[in-house]
């Protein structure tokens, strides 16, 4: 840009994600005014507004210096850890389960926190690790209790979907340090022997409930298969270009479950078709390709585990939401960033894409110094 027209504070911000995002974010207000009858309320407008509130925050965080993040990994993971202990003893109950703290301005959901929070802290944890140690115990064991706690909280409130999450993120930091390949393989192999015993002894009944119904919907579909089985018909029925802009019958009509909020995507598909979907995805597809050229263009250890985590926290909100509405994966309550209606996933969205925003500070920082 400019330096003459424009300010520097304008010119220096990464236009090259925030205007994907806004028009992520426009896109979605325009479903969620439709999803509504024609109405910015109550979700299209909210959504703008909660949109540029935590832009405002992300620019913030893209501007704190390495060594504070550092610095505050430990106590930002313990205060949200007491968060998550606090839902277990005060915390609001909704949709049979206790997620949420009341703090008067605000619903917060802590679960949601720490999603960003551990990749923070095992990023600080791993930087910290020398690396004659990656291939011991002391790697993993102090790793996997970071996470446990945490995820054993989420997971009892219970929300199987934010704590597959939680420890997604957590996988994802660990691979990217560096640790034995063979370690994955191994726990891989636990998993699959373990997953028959944990589903049938371990999940509630409605959460074994949605893995038969994953596996075939058409056998209650007017039951628990009727969330997967409506939102395929919304996709389906869209076609190539959609019904058109307000005319989607599975929504107005209230047959789809959820559609300014998980199944927000299915809403789209329905009225925008093939093509709005190709949109979407391939707007994620850039966003998400910044992020992970931003986490390998540093060659500190710190910020690379930083960035690489964050990219994949989102990654896992967008995969696993679009897989869930196509039939794809079970239905677990995970919203799709940037177009679903709902505080918490912006927030936490956010403060990832504003953590990357700071790691790409870091890097051109550097490349000035060397200059």
């Amino acid at each position: 840009m400019n330096s003459s027209l424009v300010p520097d504070p304008v010119a220096r911000q990464p236009w090259q994600v925030i205007l994907p995002l806004l028009a992520l974010v426009t896109f979605g207000a325009t479903v969620l005014y439709s999803a509504a009858g024609g109405s910015l309320r109550p979700w299209a407008l909210n959504h703008f507004v909660r949109f540029f509130v935590f832009l405002g925050m992300a620019i913030v965080i893209s501007r704190v210096r390495k060594e504070t993040f550092k610095q505050l990994a430990y106590p930002i993971y313990g205060v949200v850890l007491v968060l998550l202990v606090l839902v277990e003893l005060i915390g609001g109950i909704g949709g049979g389960s206790q997620r949420w703290l009341n703090l008067g301005f605000m619903t917060l959901q802590p679960s949601e926190l720490m999603k960003p929070v551990i990749v923070l802290v095992l990023a600080r944890f791993y930087d910290d690790l020398p690396p004659s140690m990656t291939a011991s115990w002391r790697a993993l064991v102090p790793a996997a209790a970071l996470l446990a706690v945490p995820a054993g909280l989420v997971i009892i409130q219970p929300d199987l979907g934010t704590g597959l999450a939680i420890t997604f993120g957590a996988a994802v930091v660990v691979f990217l340090s560096g640790v034995p390949l063979w370690w994955f393989i191994a726990a891989g192999s636990v998993a699959a022997v373990a997953a028959p015993l944990a589903f049938f002894t371990l999940l509630h009944d409605y959460q074994r409930q949605r893995v038969f119904v994953f596996l075939d919907p058409a056998a209650d579909p007017l039951g628990t298969g009727y969330h997967i089985l409506q939102s395929t018909i919304a996709i389906g029925s869209g076609g190539l270009a959609g019904k058109g802009f307000g005319n989607g019958s599975q929504s107005h009509l209230d047959y789809l479950p959820e559609a300014h909020t998980d199944f927000v995507f299915a809403t789209m598909a329905e009225e925008w078709g093939m093509l709005g979907g190709l949109f979407v995805i391939l707007t994620f597809a850039w966003v998400l390709g910044w992020g992970w050229r931003t986490a390998r263009g540093t060659t500190d250890r710190f910020a690379q585990l930083l960035a690489g985590g964050m990219v994949f926290t989102v990654f896992f909100y967008v995969c696993i939401n679009l897989m869930m509405v196509m039939g794809l994966a079970p239905v677990v309550g995970i919203p799709l960033p940037f177009l679903s209606h709902g505080g918490s996933s912006m927030m936490t969205n956010m403060i990832c894409i504003g953590t990357i925003m700071a790691v790409a500070n870091w890097n051109r920082s550097g490349a000035r110094s060397l200059a």
